[in-house]
């Protein structure tokens, strides 16, 4: 492995969700993750999330198991685990325990609602996480009920990439003072962080309620998905004045007869727009806008997006196994990252691997 994180040894108490994809993003950057799986859990090649790990079973109930976890964490840089506060406490693997081993040790903590706090060994999925964060409710047309966005917000973005985030601010931060850290992640705190820039417009007066009134959340006919006559869809995002004007322009409509910033018009604007992109096939709608600087592109399908020129262009996605998936990213010039299978060896290998492999000061 290449990456900016190579030499970084990283240990994984296997999970699902934002746990995997943090290590995933440390993984592909470079960094030497070991996994820990349950001994009954079958490992999967195919498991896109678990690349480039070396998988152990370990039995976390055994004190073979336990040794096994402080021998590997006394020579890590990073442990990340994502059970319930308490758990690793009571199995002897708590970070009191491990950074008694290893001062440096950065200890990641992915969880819902937190280390602390009267629901934080409340059971919850991404859905309820950025619920109670306030997020999900502005995911919503006026009028209607909210929408949730896949787990995209609370388990990978709120979740998993601020865990690795933190994982590395806190590496630099152990190479400066000699010192590790606990690093609770909560996916309720990283929603709600994502929702900052309209936090700052509320206050501002620039954001209004209900949901499903504004800019960018659905309220505005020049910022709003349009279904086409064959029954696919156009994304526009017309928000400054010279794309908006182009945009008109593409439609077919004068520009004087449609203001941009009159909120009362907007749902009688939304209609004619809608009626319009329904009038031609998401094909001709391409045609139009190629080209046009007017914020007004094709809804692509997650499967089929991969076949798009930007991204060919770009190499954005890979093929592991036979099945295509996005990149790493970003992109790194000069340690560029990478993705290698996943592979599994006993405790032992383990253990001698990472007393001998190359390892670097993160």
């Amino acid at each position: 492995m290449s990456g900016p994180l190579k030499g970084v040894r990283v240990l994984e108490l296997a999970g699902i969700g934002p746990g995997p994809f943090a290590c995933m993003l440390l993984a592909d950057y470079g960094a030497d993750v070991v996994r820990i799986v349950r001994p009954s859990k079958a490992h999967v090649n195919l498991d896109v999330m678990a690349r480039g790990r070396t998988v152990v079973e370990v039995d976390l109930k055994s004190s073979t198991g336990v040794d096994f976890v402080r021998s590997m964490a006394a020579s890590a840089d990073v442990l990340i685990e994502g059970f319930r506060p308490g758990v690793m406490e009571r199995l002897g693997v708590g970070p009191d325990v491990l950074l008694a081993l290893n001062p440096k040790l950065v200890y990641g903590r992915m969880t819902g609602y937190g280390q602390v706090g009267p629901m934080s060994n409340v059971a919850g999925h991404d859905i309820n996480y950025i619920a109670v964060a306030g997020v999900l409710d502005g995911m919503r047309r006026v009028g209607e009920r909210p929408v949730f966005p896949m787990n995209l917000v609370g388990d990978m973005g709120g979740g998993g990439m601020l865990m690795a985030l933190g994982v590395v601010a806190s590496l630099l931060s152990a190479k400066a003072t000699g010192r590790g850290q606990i690093v609770d992640a909560a996916m309720t705190d990283g929603a709600a962080l994502l929702s900052t820039m309209f936090h700052e417009l509320h206050a501002l007066g620039s954001w209004r309620e209900p949901a499903g009134t504004n800019y960018i959340d659905s309220g505005a006919h020049f910022y709003d998905v349009y279904e086409t006559s064959d029954g696919r869809f156009m994304a526009v995002g017309a928000i400054e004045p010279q794309f908006y004007e182009v945009l008109l322009q593409r439609l077919g409509f004068d520009a004087a007869d449609f203001p941009q910033h009159d909120r009362e018009r907007w749902p009688e604007f939304k209609k004619l727009f809608s009626s319009t992109f329904r009038g031609r096939t998401q094909a001709q709608w391409i045609e139009t806008f190629t080209g046009a600087e007017a914020c007004t592109t094709p809804v692509l399908g997650m499967f089929d997006a991969w076949e798009h020129p930007q991204h060919t262009a770009r190499e954005s996605f890979i093929d592991i196994g036979g099945v295509k998936v996005p990149a790493p990213a970003p992109r790194f010039s000069e340690t560029p990252a990478g993705v290698t299978a996943s592979r599994s060896c006993t405790q032992d290998e383990a253990l001698l691997g990472w007393s001998s492999n190359e390892r670097k000061d993160p």
